[in-house]
């Protein structure tokens, strides 16, 4: 059987002289609203932010340091 695209396979990929090529930026902005992960930079933000703080200040919000029992020992 003959292959459907076997005329056209050899040929150069076309480029247009009266349109200039559109930047990857320009491509990506295109499909920017159908993102499947909205607002997940945001939230991985938000958590290496959190762990910068308790790397800081090793207080959770309990009050509480990890790895210490309720009794404040090891």
């Amino acid at each position: 059987m003959k292959d459907q695209y076997e005329d056209i396979i050899g040929h150069e990929h076309h480029v247009s002289r009266r349109h200039p090529p559109m930047s990857m930026e320009a491509r990506a902005a295109q499909f920017a609203p159908f993102s499947a992960l909205n607002g997940h930079h945001r939230a991985l933000m938000k958590t290496v932010e959190e762990h910068i703080a308790r790397q800081e200040n090793p207080r959770s919000a309990t009050g509480t340091v990890p790895g210490l029992d309720i009794d404040g020992q090891l």
